[in-house]
């Protein structure tokens, strides 16, 4: 109620305005004719009279804002006034509004973007009903992700902490409405997945866990809603077709929500379909393998059942588990994870990438202050006889630094709005952004009203940060000395706020310029690297032969004659076919055990090994070198000796060899977790299987035709031009079968997943460096320039008396010089320090590279010549003629 009262008296008193300020011009008035009259009376003239009363009535425009102020409604009316002469003030130096406004566009844009991102990916739960109580299941000391079917079953029936635990897996396919078949990506899902999430279809309906009787008994799409808008044209006929999945006949129930996108943030798949099916969806199934961990698990809390709870609960069915499987279950202690990043696997970098940006970005934002705060502090001191002329007039020093205020927080938002509206456009291109195309990677950072409150927020904030730095100088100002002297800024203070404010800036720039550094010269040597494999010249198929329908004894004879038929390519030198390439985006691994191992549990394995089925021409296909011993021919088939070629971290980890004395590997043995024993007939190069950053890892090749797989990525070694070497495989591909699919691309091309993290880094920590250099070279200029321009007589004078360049140049821009080597020298001590968190993103990103400190170093010296060549030009053209004589 005392607030409304206020607005109410505050609004009566705008339509009293008129009214009140005549009656306070017509007291006021009276009270100086009053004593004027009394001072004409004794013997002064009328004008004498006149002025002399003035004076001793002292600050009529004071006076005037008290009585305003006593009889209420002057707030409003005020604050109107002062929003008034900010626009004016503003409109008359334009140079600096601009660069104010920019500078903080620039700042809140990059700290609204990197926020949404921190948003979108970590703080933001997925759009499910109640997804707070949604928890990724996680196994063993690695916290992996991946669970097997059987385990899925018995967690999800013998648990007593959760309402539901849902299966799925993404998965290629290839599907058919009418034409030829397209490879496209989907959900594998347990039946009960959308009852769990609590999602309702848009159209049709989903299937359920009572639509599962069994190995493919479920064939039923459901699409995603924007499949259906860009393949079925929103088409309300699209349920009840009956579509070739695999060329297998497959029903659409329904359409989900155009809101959900699946349970993982970075992937939007095409569709969803029942997990029973994954025989016919990926042509062969581990439904009752117990050791195949290939599905993500997702449960739903009870209501008040703590995370904590729930896992003891996981970990006592794993304690049963690993008593009944000891060969499978070696390691069956569970944890939760937040959903939607693949638990801690990619959710534990990408929030420390975000964070790192967000600490990166908010040094932007406190740069940017910093150098506003230096420029409000300039235009302070250069308004001094402004400020001293009102004070001298009655004006309060509070209504002084509420008009200084408002017109920063007028720039603040100003440049608030300016870098919102250009940080929205840079986020909708993300979120459409899709860096994989063959994969469905999207980055879900569109803004939300969260993203909108903190950059207004923040913008606030700054305004009122970089307003508040002249304060002092306003309050401890003496108008007398100002008036006379023509400056507000105190004398014999050998280091200022502005000194420390761009000693601040210079150094948030070096440790910006030293992370973008660190991250180009990272991925460059990525580039350059060697990864147990040579994209360049290198071109790759992919297919996966269950979707045209081959399977069975099929699929290796259609294997065979993809890769005759390449091989008759003029140009092409080799072919070789692998089940999956390395730096790909998915991997299998393989349970290791020394020969003389008997007790074959997963507690008691060597290692855990990259694997990969390949043809006999692989490794000359893909460039790796063979180190000791043959590679496969096609007669190593089912019918002979199992055998593997493996890497030099296998021959160290399993036989402790070192580098020199791989060959002693050659005939030696292994065990797998079934007890087959794999002789090994050959040693190749280490190579980079999963990521970049990766330590070395044990790697193991198994012929082709001893371990069959539809799963086929094709390399063919050639000089030829890409594109023309693309229509040759294509139409030879047609040939064999026209209803296969497939996509053609460079090796170089499809590590761009491999190369994903490692790019996003360099590109934000490169445009967060170029802010940072920006910023910096505005604050190292502006300093320059105000404190050249405050001394120009001084320089003046010097010259006349016969001073040097180099001594001009000392006493114009010593003070700015300083402060530009100790700010560049405590940013890069600090970008040191901070640029190691860059080693688990960027590969072999080092801030102790020679390169990357020379570097740094040049680019400080550059900024700060760029920034001082225009002060310096104008101290040397100094006339002391002029100059004496302007005096």
């Amino acid at each position: 109620m005392k607030l409304l009262d206020w607005i109410r008296n505050s609004v009566g008193a705008l339509f009293r305005r008129s009214v009140q300020n005549a009656e306070l011009e017509e007291e006021l008035r009276s009270h100086i004719q009053h004593r004027a009259d009394d001072l004409e009376r004794g013997g002064l003239s009328s004008e004498e009279a006149d002025r002399r009363a003035r004076i001793e009535f002292g600050g009529y425009v004071k006076f005037k804002e008290q009585g305003h102020e006593a009889v209420g409604g002057n707030f409003l009316e005020s604050f109107g006034q002062d929003i008034r002469i900010g626009f004016r003030k503003l409109r008359k130096s334009p140079g600096f509004a601009v660069v104010a406004i920019v500078t903080l566009a620039l700042a809140i844009g990059a700290n609204a973007v990197v926020f949404s991102i921190l948003n979108g990916l970590v703080l933001r739960p997925l759009n499910l009903p109640e997804a707070q109580n949604l928890l990724m299941i996680e196994r063993g000391n690695d916290k992996s992700t991946m669970q097997s079917y059987p385990d899925y079953l018995d967690l999800r029936d013998r648990n007593h902490s959760f309402d539901g635990v849902v299966a799925y897996d993404i998965s290629p396919a290839g599907l058919d409405m009418g034409g030829n078949p397209v490879p496209i990506w989907l959900y594998e899902a347990s039946g009960n997945y959308f009852d769990v999430l609590g999602i309702q279809p848009y159209l049709g309906r989903f299937f359920h866990a009572s639509d599962e009787h069994g190995p493919n008994s479920a064939p039923y799409i459901v699409l995603s809603y924007a499949y259906w808008q860009s393949h079925f044209q929103s088409d309300v006929r699209a349920v009840g077709q009956v579509v070739q999945l695999n060329r297998h006949p497959y029903t659409v129930l329904g359409v989900a929500p155009a809101e959900f996108r699946g349970t993982e943030l970075f992937i939007a798949p095409s569709f969803w379909v029942p997990m029973v099916d994954t025989d016919q969806v990926e042509g062969a199934s581990n439904l009752t393998a117990r050791g195949a961990r290939d599905i993500w698990l997702i449960g739903r809390l009870k209501n008040g059942v703590t995370p904590a709870q729930a896992s003891a609960d996981l970990n006592a069915v794993g304690v049963d588990l690993e008593k009944a499987y000891p060969k499978e279950d070696g390691q069956s202690n569970f944890s939760l994870a937040k959903p939607g990043l693949i638990g801690d696997m990619l959710g534990g970098p990408i929030r420390a990438f975000v964070a790192g940006l967000t600490l990166l970005a908010a040094l932007i934002l406190l740069a940017a202050c910093a150098n506003l705060g230096s420029l409000f502090a300039a235009r302070a001191a250069d308004r001094s006889r402004e400020v001293a002329l009102r004070l001298a007039l009655g004006s309060s020093r509070n209504r002084i630094l509420r008009q200084l205020l408002i017109e920063a927080v007028m720039v603040s938002l100003m440049g608030g709005a300016a870098g919102i509206l250009g940080g929205v456009a840079l986020l909708r291109w993300l979120s459409a952004w899709q860096p994989v195309p063959d994969f469905p990677i999207t980055v879900p950072v569109n803004p939300d009203a969260r993203v909108y409150a903190v950059s207004l927020l923040l913008a606030l904030a700054s305004g009122l940060i970089f307003g508040l730095v002249p304060v002092q100088q306003v309050l401890r100002a003496d108008p007398y000395q100002v008036v006379k002297t023509g400056s507000i800024t105190p004398a014999g203070r050998r280091i200022t706020m502005r000194d420390v404010l761009l000693v601040l800036q210079i150094a948030i720039c070096a440790v910006l310029v030293t992370a973008s550094l660190v991250a180009v010269r990272g991925l460059v040597r990525s580039l350059k690297s060697n990864f147990g494999f040579e994209p360049q010249n290198a071109m790759l198929v992919n297919t996966d032969l269950d979707m045209a329908g081959y399977n069975g004894e099929r699929t290796p004879a259609m294997q065979r004659r993809l890769i005759d038929a390449l091989e008759t390519i003029p140009g092409v030198t080799a072919v070789g076919l692998n089940d999956r390439v390395p730096l790909g985006l998915g991997w299998s691994t393989d349970a290791v055990f020394q020969d003389n191992s008997t007790d074959l549990r997963l507690s008691n394995e060597a290692a855990q090994a990259m694997t990969y089925d390949i043809s006999p021409s692989y490794f000359q296909a893909a460039g790796t070198a063979l180190l000791a011993g043959r590679v496969f021919t096609w007669h190593d088939d089912a019918h002979a000796p199992q055998i593997a070629v493996v890497n030099s971290e296998f021959v160290r980890k399993i036989f402790g060899l070192g580098a020199g004395s791989e060959a002693g590997a050659i005939g030696r043995y292994y065990k797998r977790i079934n007890g087959d024993r794999i002789q090994i007939t050959g040693i190749v190069e280490d190579g980079k299987y999963r990521t970049l950053t990766e330590d070395p890892q044990p790697a193991i090749f198994r012929p082709l035709l001893q371990s069959p797989s539809s799963a086929t990525w094709l390399v063919l070694r050639s000089n030829r031009d890409p594109r023309k070497l693309a229509e040759a495989v294509e139409n030879k591909l047609r040939e064999l079968d026209p209803g296969l699919p497939f996509t053609i691309k460079t090796w170089n091309r499809a590590m761009d997943s491999a190369l994903f993290a490692s790019r996003v880094a360099t590109l934000s920590l490169g445009v967060l460096g170029g802010l940072g250099a920006m910023l910096a070279v505005t604050g190292i200029f502006g300093m320059a320039a105000y404190s050249v321009s405050k001394r120009m007589r001084e320089l003046g004078i010097r010259i006349a008396l016969g001073a040097q360049r180099g001594e001009i140049l000392q006493a114009a821009l010593g003070r700015a010089s300083r402060l530009l080597i100790l700010g560049s020298l405590a940013g890069l001590l600090l970008g040191l320090a901070a640029t190691k968190v860059l080693s688990s993103i960027v590969y072999q990103a080092t801030p102790r590279d020679p390169l990357v400190l020379a570097g740094v170093v040049l680019a400080m010296l550059l900024l700060g010549l760029l920034a001082t060549w225009i002060p310096a030009q104008r101290a040397l053209a100094a006339d002391p003629v002029i100059l004496l004589r302007e005096e």
